[in-house]
């Protein structure tokens, strides 16, 4: 078996020694600010809901957010600084491991960056390379209380001046904006009231301490603050303006491909130290005379929450290498960026519950990491694009996915240390059902001698047959309901290629991946069965539902290799008080 160290993000033993020398230096260093603040202070002020300024001073003073959020071209020279998503995701599993407030505040101030680093306005972008320089953060003004991130309507309007100096004049309320009480460049999306149609749209950049930009309140209770704010006749320079016309509209798509895609490693980091504290406590835990893990069913729910979160680290990092690699001829990122923000993030809320289901109450002890991530796992799936709204993005790829390959160079492991500039550069938001990919079916018939996979792969197969002989009528077609169904079948397919990459890319376990492809034979059944459920499914389609349905291979040994693993991370690592 792989040794626990090589699997699970581990502060006290991870060196990054695939990144250059100063991103290792800031990666310890962040870890190191974390670990000597201690678990008390950390949850203190996670329960007490204060304001992350002394991470904040942290970060300005080690030049983080600066060195890892800045594309080489304004770094100003400095060698260090670029946009580099391996690295990126590095920084992001951390923060999830230590506190999602602090992942929040990198995350939402990547998607305010996204409409700048789109833009042609130079004077923004120097503007927004020296704002990081200095420390400062950014904020993201899509959303709005009345519309949420429906982006085809906003009533932030702006109304043409003939003032000298002055573009528009800027009215209309944010809702659910991130970093909004400090942010030194706010992005806002807006629509001109003199226009109509997407030639309306216009993003452009406010400033938070303006006396025009008024803050109204945190509209939730905790660490993050979450605003709402409202402009009220605020002046909007030409140097402001960021995008304009359809341009805007694919501005605010290609920021959320770049933007939301670290919901995944946020996830996974959250995850990993909840793990590491419930196997802890489970271990040594004493109950009916016998240790908790002697239970099968704690094992099983071990096993099982473990083989989740590795399948999760496996298909996040894989699709890094796929968004690093993009291109206009390769845009199968497109896919996998919905995949993380959905898939990912709900197998997250998976095994969280596996997780809880073990420890019961002590699961809500506020002495806990784990409470906090109970308490918020549920979030990540759900910021700014429900699951619902992602799968039904996914479904787009899913006949050229299955039925029309194309041909594609191998992409390897990228963690060089390269500036993924075709992320300012993805160009219109549209074409998502001509996206091709390679052919899916190689990966899966090369690990055919794993016996879960060759039983997944034989599901997925049905699944092509579904579609070609019994697949969704035209009314189906309106129905969300039914199609969300396919959908999920769908995704289990992306999500085991990208696995399956993964682990011949790293020399994975046969066991670890043996267990991925249990959960995943029997999430793809009970996907099956609720599709034989559905009031619109035609009798064809139900009798293919009840076909499809398989019992994972059942192997003793294995399982008990895996507990085995499991159980190694006892006391591998907790946090310093």
């Amino acid at each position: 078996m792989a040794t626990s160290g090589e699997l699970l993000f581990n502060p006290l033993k991870s060196d990054f020694s695939v990144f250059d020398a100063e991103t290792r230096r800031q990666l310890q260093a962040l870890i190191e600010w974390f670990e000597s603040r201690g678990k008390r202070q950390l949850l203190k002020d996670d329960i007490e809901a204060v304001w992350v300024a002394d991470f904040l001073e942290f970060i300005k003073k080690e030049r983080i957010f600066a060195t890892f959020l800045t594309p080489s071209a304004y770094a100003d020279g400095d060698p260090d600084r670029r946009w580099d998503a391996a690295r990126n995701a590095a920084l992001s599993e951390i923060f999830g491991f230590y506190g999602l407030a602090y992942w929040y505040t990198e995350q939402v101030t990547i998607l305010g960056l996204g409409p700048i680093w789109q833009s042609s306005n130079e004077a923004a972008k120097r503007k927004a390379a020296q704002q990081l320089a200095d420390g400062g953060v950014m904020a993201f003004g899509l959303s709005e209380r009345d519309h949420g991130a429906d982006i085809y309507n906003t009533d932030l309007v702006l109304t043409p001046s003939d003032e000298e100096g002055i573009a528009f004049r800027a009215t209309g309320n944010k809702y659910y904006i991130g970093n909004g009480n400090v942010a030194g460049m706010v992005s806002v999306f807006s629509r001109r009231d003199d226009l109509e149609g997407p030639d309306a749209y216009v993003w452009f950049a406010a400033d938070s301490a303006h006396e025009n930009y008024e803050l109204i309140d945190n509209v939730v209770h905790g660490q993050m603050y979450v605003s709402t704010f409202r402009l009220e006749n605020y002046p909007v320079r030409e140097e402001d303006i960021l995008h304009t016309g359809p341009e805007a509209f694919s501005a605010a798509l290609n920021t959320v491909n770049v933007g939301k895609f670290n919901l995944c490693s946020g996830g996974v980091g959250m995850c990993e130290h909840a793990f590491y504290e419930a196997i802890t406590h489970a271990q040594n835990r004493i109950l009916y005379g016998n240790p908790v893990t002697d239970f099968s069913h704690v094992r099983g729910n071990f096993v099982d929450a473990f083989s989740r979160l590795i399948a999760m680290k496996a298909f996040s990092t894989r699709a890094i290498d796929y968004f690093r690699s993009a291109s206009l001829e390769d845009r199968r990122y497109l896919l996998f960026n919905p995949v993380t923000k959905s898939k990912v993030t709900s197998e997250g809320e998976i095994v969280v519950t596996l997780l809880q289901d073990v420890l019961a109450a002590k699961s809500f002890e506020k002495n806990t990491y784990f409470c906090e991530v109970a308490r918020l796992i549920g979030t990540l799936p759900r910021l700014e694009g429900t699951v619902h709204v992602n799968v039904a993005q996914i479904l787009k790829f899913m006949p050229n996915y299955l039925f029309n390959p194309a041909e594609y160079p191998e992409i390897g492991t990228r963690n060089d240390p390269a500036d993924d500039v075709f992320f300012w550069a993805q160009g219109p938001a549209r074409g998502a059902g001509k996206v091709q990919f390679a052919d899916w079916t190689p990966v899966y018939e090369r690990n055919s001698e794993i016996p879960n996979v060759a039983l997944f792969y034989e599901q997925a197969q049905a699944l092509k047959t579904l579609l070609a002989t019994a697949g969704p009528d035209a009314a189906q077609q309106k129905d969300l309901d039914f199609l969300l169904n396919v959908g999920h079948l769908f995704t289990l397919i992306v999500y085991g290629q990208l696995i399956l990459e993964q682990a011949e890319l790293t020399g994975l376990d046969r066991d670890i991946v043996d267990s991925i492809f249990d959960f995943q034979v029997r999430d793809f059944s009970a996907y099956a069965i609720a599709l034989h459920g559905k009031s619109s499914s035609t009798q064809a389609q139900q009798d293919w539902a009840l076909g499809a349905v398989r019992k994972p291979v059942v192997d003793a040994e294995r399982f008990d290799r895996m507990w085995q693993t499991v159980r190694s991370f006892d006391g591998a690592y907790e946090m310093r008080p």
